[in-house]
């Protein structure tokens, strides 16, 4: 739809008083525009729709209410009961175009938002909005960050399953909660994060004294197929390859993360040093550095290389005390997921 067919639709819209097709259209204006480079644009035209479609959602218990940076309030969920073990729930303010992300996967990205935001239409003619993802790529490659700019987008909670709370050593306990996460997934409708998800996707033919993990993983399968609600499924893995691959056709969208590339690598530090004066860096003797890091860790070193300039008092960054940065990353060692 071109841009003079979409000021007409929503002209329309507007007139005719369908204010669900006068958003859908706004989320086609945004979409189209972050396609075309114009990321503030299309953001302030996301944000201006997620606040016209704000609801509250509660988990097992009442709203709280807190101080936002981008709205003066927002809901945050508070899980009660078993859930508080098994859930831990926060409320973001990210968004996608806070991250710095390949052209394919920002497209995949934002194809799942544009399902999300028109679902109904969508179910209108018997088809399903994408909302099972499976993440997967090397420690520190935006994958958690992902799932938390998905809940910004869409307005509603993220809700991080904490599995040393799901996986005991008690025959069916672990089935049980989870069970407990997926019927909460109908009450209140949020993204509900599996990081780590190997801890229960790769173990189906590992040996066990009472083959717990195995049921474990037979029950997410079974739960994940039966699963109807409106909430979004992300999990995340480092490790792709140990997954039972029953697992990969469960899920709508199997999205990879792969190594930064240069390119990415220089987004990432302008973006992280925007707030400073950055003309004296070369950006590609630094790059040449970050071979080899994750996305996680050249944002480290930007940061690293952000405090020694302002505890020297200035806001100037150079190439010699960003690569002495970078070169510190690649000395320590990694554990960023």
């Amino acid at each position: 739809m071109s841009s003079a067919q979409q000021v007409l639709a929503l002209l329309r819209s507007h007139v005719e008083g369908d204010e669900d097709q006068f958003l859908a259209i706004a989320m086609q204006v945004a979409a189209r525009e972050a396609r075309q480079g114009h990321e503030k644009f299309a953001l302030a035209v996301r944000q201006l729709v997620d606040a016209a479609k704000t609801k509250r959602s509660v988990v097992g218990g009442t709203p709280m209410r807190i101080a936002s940076s981008r709205d003066a309030v927002v809901p945050v969920v508070r899980p009660s009961g078993d859930l508080a073990a098994l859930l831990s729930a926060t409320f973001t303010d990210a968004r996608l175009a806070d991250l710095v992300l390949p052209t394919a996967i920002r497209e995949r990205l934002e194809r799942v938002l544009i399902e999300q935001r028109q679902q109904e239409q969508l179910r209108t003619h018997a088809l399903e909005p994408r909302r099972k993802l499976l993440l997967v790529g090397t420690p520190g490659s935006g994958k958690t960050t992902t799932a938390a700019a998905l809940a910004g987008e869409l307005r509603i909670p993220l809700l991080t399953i904490r599995l040393d709370g799901v996986i005991t050593r008690y025959m069916g306990e672990s089935a049980a909660k989870l069970r407990l996460i997926f019927d909460a997934m109908s009450v209140t409708r949020g993204v509900y994060l599996f990081d780590e998800f190997d801890a229960i996707g790769s173990r189906r033919s590992a040996s066990n004294d009472v083959g717990e993990i195995r049921r474990v993983l037979n029950s997410f399968l079974q739960f994940l197929e039966q699963d109807t609600s409106s909430s979004v499924i992300v999990a995340a893995t480092n490790h792709p390859e140990l997954l039972d691959k029953a697992l990969f056709r469960r899920f709508d969208d199997v999205i990879e993360y792969g190594p930064p590339t240069a390119e990415t690598a220089v987004a990432l530090l302008k973006n992280r040093l925007a707030a400073f004066d950055t003309k004296p860096v070369n950006w590609r003797d630094a790059v040449a550095e970050t071979t080899g890091l994750s996305q996680a860790e050249i944002v480290r070193a930007a940061d690293e290389a952000a405090k020694e300039s302002v505890l020297a008092g200035h806001k100037r960054i150079t190439t010699r005390a960003l690569s002495i940065a970078i070169n510190e990353r690649r000395r320590a060692p990694t554990h960023d997921a």
